[in-house]
């Protein structure tokens, strides 16, 4: 693992899936049951990752969907491949959510091919780490924030128009909201704001029947990691202090995702799941 890691940078941000190895395990570990038949999902960092996950589950549960990526070309039409040999259809949309203009092209995207929007997934992010605070740039703290808080206001400001009664938002936390990451300082800080956006949107929006919740991953093997400027000390041991002793993957933590997604959570909103190998943390 450590041979194929010491080679990538955060000069490569967001980072492709397919230079990553081993590679992470995105297959769906079940037969799928027609829990999201007729639905069409927005997911947007749908490239890779656990995004590629929701993407190729909500497929094999029925789902058509969209895939936003920010320009890995490569992943992202693996991705709408992956999406259609489950026998549904996926489109596909390269750009930056930071900017609004953009949130909105990728709604329209999913109105003009499938007509509906019935989930949206808020899953893209990005990380760079820091050893001391005054190493954080003012140009990074606004990119971070950027994409990860701003994007998703703009996506939901986006989604509203159409979003129904039944339909569902998911947005992606992180372990490190919780607790804390001494290197992701304004990256931590982010997810803390997901977090509270996500418990303030499910108040605002649960009288329209709009169920909002939120999944907080922990050590995950994706390319945001050793994308994201961890050092080799860190991808080799990475993972290795949850309870668990190793990293999850993409696979393991989808499901939460469908989960929340369909009716099967019905009477839940508000919430966060928690796939992070064991760790105990405040909901």
């Amino acid at each position: 693992m450590t041979e194929t890691l010491s080679k990538m940078h955060e000069g490569e941000l967001p980072g492709l899936e397919a230079g990553l190895d081993p590679k992470p395990e995105w297959q769906p570990r079940y037969p799928g049951s027609g829990r999201l038949d007729g639905k069409v999902a927005v997911i947007t960092g749908g490239d890779s990752g656990i995004g590629r996950a929701v993407a190729v589950l909500f497929a094999r549960e029925g789902a058509n969907v969209v895939l936003s990526y920010l320009e890995e070309d490569r992943d992202d039409e693996d991705t709408a491949r992956m999406v259609e040999h489950e026998g549904s259809k996926a489109a596909i949309i390269a750009g930056d959510i930071g900017e609004p203009d953009h949130c909105q092209k990728i709604i329209d995207l999913a109105i003009s091919r499938f007509g509906r929007l019935d989930i949206l997934v808020n899953n893209a992010g990005e990380q760079h780490p820091d050893k001391d605070i005054t190493d954080i740039s003012d140009k990074q703290l606004k990119r971070t924030f950027q994409t990860n808080v701003f994007g998703m206001f703009y996506m939901v400001q986006a989604a509203m128009e159409h979003l129904k009664p039944g339909a569902a938002i998911i947005n992606c936390t992180s372990v490190t909201m919780y607790k804390g990451a001494d290197e992701l300082l304004d990256y931590s800080a982010t997810k803390g704001a997901i977090t509270a956006f996500t418990r303030s949107l499910s108040e605002n929006l649960v009288e329209k029947g709009i169920r909002v919740n939120g999944v907080a991953p922990g050590p995950i093997w994706t390319p945001l990691n050793p994308c994201g400027g961890a050092s080799e000390e860190k991808l080799e041991h990475f993972g290795e202090s949850t309870p668990m002793g190793r990293p999850g993957q993409p696979n393991e933590v989808a499901p939460c995702f469908l989960f929340l997604a369909c009716e099967d959570s019905s009477y839940m909103s508000g919430q966060v799941l928690h796939p992070n190998g064991g760790v105990i943390v405040g909901s």
